[in-house]
């Protein structure tokens, strides 16, 4: 009787944990997705959920790792870093990888 309790428990953690592994997704930052412009109107910047794209132009793969976004391979480093200084449903603040502030809304 001991053994079969304890093999139940057993059995029990390990579906509780194949099933918390299995159903948990990445989390995404659905506000940062969407197509953004400017403050003057002079840029575009439209983020999907695999692709980051300024101004129109090719775009870049990314991922998220706090409150910075990595793009892809551009110029001597492998990665782009984007600092997310304040982003709300509606508006968006970067500090791109040249220092520059750059703001956007929707």
């Amino acid at each position: 009787m001991k053994r079969f309790a304890l093999i139940f428990i057993h059995l029990g953690c390990a579906f509780v944990l194949l099933w918390v592994a299995c159903t948990s997704s990445p989390k995404k930052n659905n506000k940062l997705e969407g197509n953004w412009r400017s403050k003057d109107g002079s840029s575009k910047l439209q983020v999907t959920d695999k692709l980051f794209t300024m101004d129109g132009g090719e775009g870049e793969d990314y991922f998220t790792k706090g409150d910075t976004v990595f793009t892809s391979y551009q110029g001597n480093k492998p990665y782009t870093a984007f600092v997310i200084q304040k982003l709300d449903d509606h508006y968006l603040k970067l500090m791109g990888p040249d220092s520059v502030a750059m703001e956007y809304n929707r």
